[in-house]
This record gives structure tokens, C-alpha cells and sequence, in this order.
């Protein structure tokens, strides 16, 4: 890994990557950015408070609130790898940024989509157990159980990343250096490098189908199940209970993978850079924000533990 960072910076000795972004300083623009701002705002909260909340509120120590804490926990880092750097760049007018600070955003990058992709996939099964298996759930989806899957999304997340970060290191940049994203990403690193990447770019697809499609059939079957199982459910309470938590992780497995899916495996000749931006704005800066929003507004348990804390917060006072 050394030799190849060694390498790298040889290469590019004397030069950073330019990121074009996505604004200019024209009024509409310096909205958007603001928008922006407090989307960023919102999110970098909301996360940390579910996070916070999932960890004081024992009523929340389950299965599926560990989940969601540890997809708090991603979205937190999502967020905070590419928009500090964008929002530094706009206002300082400066463009750059360096070989070792965009390598640093591919790795956590790529890393955190992959998380995120296979957590996704853990949290339908969890689903899945409860709704079909509920009197099995806490054996099946006992404490080992439950951490083992989730360091496992992070271990093979983390893997695609130091994959994705030792292949783009190996590739030689001697045209352009301007990036047309608001932050390093593979794909549109790929474009600027003067080495054949055909190769590598048929190793994304495969790991596209990997981390995307194989994660996302597991979510279809879980929940193809978990509706059959909600519709012979003769409580009406009960049916309306599972809709309801279901609803709220399909919405965000929607925006999510849907967004993933049109980005890596669209066909090259096909990609727009005005598109790219668009929708990979779309699930790094706005997806982060809404997770959280979504799951507490529509759970009553999340709204009754944050009305708790804010109990003891006053009486303290």
C-alpha cells in the first residue's frame, strides 16, 4: 500500500485534483448552497440524537433500534466526508484538493455505501424475523447474532473501499485534474486517468452487483415474505404496526438503492456529469437527513423516548 501511495504522489507531485463542485455565486446558487447548509445542519442533529437516544433510553436497547443506530452512525459519517469540504471549497474559493484528502474520500466514500447497502439488507431480515418468527426473534436475533452482521457490513463495506483506494492509486492522471463533482469520486476519477481502466471498471460493475443487487433481492424476498405474513395477521393493530415500520424502511431502501443503482451501473456512454451531481447529491447530502426524520416522526416508541429525555432535561432544571 505504501509503494503505491509512494507512487502516486510522484505522479501528481506538485498538482492537487480540482473539484468543480456544484454551485456558482450566482443568487439562485448561494440559496441552494445555503439550503444545503441547513440540510447539513439537520442531518448532523438528527443523527446524533437518534444515536444518542437508541444509547441512554433503555426501552430502545433492541435489535432494531441498534440497527438504526448504527445507520445513524453511517449517515453521520456519509455526510461529514463530503459537504465539510464542499462548503470550504465555496467559500474560500478555492477549488483543490489534495491526492491524500481525495483518496480519503473515496475510502470512506465507497466504504459507507457498502455499509450502508448490506445494513439495509440486515435490517430487512430483522424485519423479517419479527414479523414471521416473532416468538423465535430474540434467539435469532440474539446479541452475538445481531453484532456479528452488523460488523460484517462494516468489515466488507471497508473492504471495497481499500479495493477501490489501491486500484485508483495505481492509475496514472496526466491530463485534467478537474473533477466535475463536488467531491472525489470513483467513477468520476476514472475519466481523468490515461492508464486503460476498463478493467477495473468491469471489477466496480461486478461489485456494483455484489453490494447493490444481491442485498437489495435479499431485501425483495424479506419483504415479499413480511407482507404475507402482515396480510393473514388477524389483529387489526398489529397489521397496521408492521405496515407502518415496514413503510418507513422501504421508503428509505427506495431512495437509497434506487439512487446507487442509476449512478454505477448505467453504461458509461450513458453518464451525464449534471446528472451524476444531481443524484449523487441526492443520497449523500439529502438521504442522511431524511433517514432519521423518517424513522422518528412515524415511531412512537423513538417520539416517547425523546419526550423522556426532555423530561429530565427540565426537572433537572
Amino acid at each position: 500500500m505504501k509503494l503505491f501511495i509512494m507512487e502516486w504522489e510522484n505522479q501528481t507531485s506538485g498538482s492537487d485534483f480540482i473539484l468543480m463542485g456544484i454551485f456558482s455565486h450566482t443568487p439562485t446558487h448561494i440559496f441552494l448552497f445555503s439550503l444545503v447548509l441547513g440540510i447539513f445542519t439537520v442531518a448532523l442533529l438528527a443523527n446524533t440524537v437518534m444515536i444518542l437516544l437508541i444509547y441512554l433510553d433503555t426501552r430502545l436497547h433492541t435489535p432494531m433500534y441498534f440497527l438504526l443506530s448504527q445507520l445513524s452512525l453511517m449517515d453521520l459519517m456519509l455526510i461529514c466526508t463530503t459537504v465539510p469540504k464542499m462548503a470550504c471549497n465555496y467559500l474560500s474559493g478555492r477549488q483543490s484538493i489534495s491526492v491524500a484528502g481525495c483518496e480519503a474520500q473515496i475510502f470512506f466514500y465507497v466504504s459507507l455505501f457498502g455499509a450502508e447497502c448490506f445494513l439495509l439488507a440486515v435490517m430487512a431480515y430483522d424485519r423479517y424475523v419479527a414479523i414471521c418468527y416473532p416468538l423465535q426473534y430474540h434467539n435469532l436475533m440474539n446479541q452475538k447474532v445481531c453484532g456479528l452482521m452488523v460488523a460484517s457490513s462494516w468489515i466488507l463495506g471497508s473492504f471495497d473501499g481499500i479495493v477501490d483506494v489501491t486500484t485508483t492509486l495505481s492509475f496514472s492522471y496526466c491530463g485534467s485534474r478537474k473533477i466535475p463533482q463536488f467531491f472525489c469520486d470513483v467513477s468520476a476519477l476514472l475519466s481523468l486517468s490515461c492508464t486503460d481502466t476498463f478493467t477495473f471498471e468491469t471489477l466496480v460493475f461486478i461489485c456494483c452487483v455484489l453490494m447493490l443487487l444481491f442485498p437489495l433481492l435479499l431485501i425483495v424476498i424479506s419483504y415479499a415474505r413480511v407482507i404475507m405474513a402482515v396480510i393473514c395477521m388477524s389483529s387489526e393493530e398489529g397489521r397496521h404496526k408492521a405496515f407502518t415500520t415496514c413503510t418507513s424502511h422501504l421508503l428509505v431502501v427506495g431512495m437509497y438503492y434506487g439512487a446507487g443503482i442509476f449512478i454505477y451501473m448505467r453504461p458509461t456512454s450513458n453518464r451525464s456529469p449534471t446528472q451524476d451531481k444531481m443524484v449523487s447529491s441526492f443520497y449523500t447530502i439529502l438521504t442522511p437527513m431524511l433517514n432519521p426524520l423518517i424513522y422518528s416522526f412515524r415511531n412512537k416508541d423513538v417520539a416517547k423516548a425523546f419526550s423522556k429525555v426532555l423530561g429530565k432535561g427540565k426537572s433537572r432544571e
